[in-house]
């Protein structure tokens, strides 16, 4: 698939961290892009704003605020972006939260997913890409994480909703043939992250001298991925919609976005320690119901298809991020 030079481009999520980097990207490229978010307040609605703030001023770039389990919100979007490319990054997210709340990931993760796939199906999009999460391999012993291994078992109300939104996407996909890619994420960080994610925390916590909360005593690893590398992966896979090699074949595809470098919990810290010049108060905690002990994608069908993996060094992310957050609160 060849998409136009400069292409008409919908966004869901766009006031979100991963969607805010994306769009400014999009933007900085020539596309148009219509951005669709619902500014709910599951944390600072501010940081949302100001991420909107720093994307005014395109010509090409339009914002509609809406919510995707609304009726009529997301189609007016669509009349207005009449779009190439379909992005759905729009989400409830967090493991944890979904222990209080699992009806708004009904509403969002499920019945939201579903709007988009309808739109997807009335504007026949060239390609429609979807976030999805690393949480859906659970407990899955076997390492690294493969797209084909078995996502059957989430451990998370978070993970099971992602797992139903890549179901769905497949079937929407084999009826309606609107070309599909699914990503799944592996811990995006960098500036402009979400609050509830542990970098922010952490940074937070370290610098007003309080304790962190460390869940598996330390033990954890995750596959960090920077989120410039993300977007470039993302970008990468925009052109290369999946093409059937016959009628009968499902124009779908799962990917993993992560670099295949997991890190310890306790590492991860020290190295923001680093960062910051400061020692943090660490308060060991046991592991919470529905987080994983360890994430780690297997980069090797991302490579295949773009030659890219991403490979920011954590020492150079957890620098930019320190960076903007003392920017962003002031406090150099």
């Amino acid at each position: 698939m060849i998409l136009p030079t400069q292409s008409r481009i919908l966004v869901t999520g766009h006031a979100g961290f991963v969607g805010f980097h994306l769009v400014r990207r999009l933007l900085a490229e020539g596309h148009a892009v219509t951005g669709f978010d619902a500014m709910t307040p599951y944390y600072d609605v501010t940081l949302k704003q100001a991420r909107l703030d720093r994307l005014e001023g395109s010509e090409n770039y339009t914002s509609v605020i809406g919510r995707l389990e609304d009726d009529g919100d997301l189609e007016r979007a669509a009349e207005l972006a009449r779009p190439d490319v379909i992005f759905h990054l729009a989400a409830q997210a967090g493991v944890r939260y979904a222990l209080e709340n699992p009806r708004a990931y009904v509403d969002s993760n499920l019945l939201g997913s579903w709007r988009v796939l309808d739109v997807a199906r009335q504007a026949k999009p060239r390609h429609l890409l979807l976030a999805s999460s690393s949480s859906v391999y659970g407990m899955n012993a076997k390492v690294p994480f493969v797209e084909t291994d078995s996502t059957d078992q989430p451990l998370s109300f978070y993970a099971a909703t992602k797992k139903a939104m890549e179901v769905m996407a497949h079937a929407h996909a084999h009826l309606h043939r609107v070309p599909t890619t699914v990503f799944r994420f592996f811990t995006v960080y960098g500036p402009w992250g979400r609050p509830d994610m542990a970098l922010f925390k952490f940074t937070d916590a370290i610098l007003r001298n309080q304790p962190i909360d460390v869940y598996g005593a330390g033990h954890m690893q995750r596959d960090f991925t920077f989120v410039d590398d993300l977007i470039e992966a993302v970008l990468r896979l925009m052109p290369l919609a999946p093409g059937p090699a016959s009628h009968t074949a499902v124009p779908f595809r799962v990917i993993n976005i992560g670099g295949g470098q997991p890190v310890g919990l306790l590492d991860f810290i020290e190295t923001l320690e680093a960062e910051l010049g400061l020692t943090a108060l660490r308060n060991l905690l046991p592991m919470q119901p529905g987080d994983v002990p360890r994430t780690f994608a297997s980069p090797v069908l991302l490579e295949q298809l773009t030659g890219y993996r991403p490979s920011t060094p954590l020492s150079a992310g957890v620098k930019a991020f320190a960076d903007w957050y003392r920017d962003y609160y002031n406090l150099k």
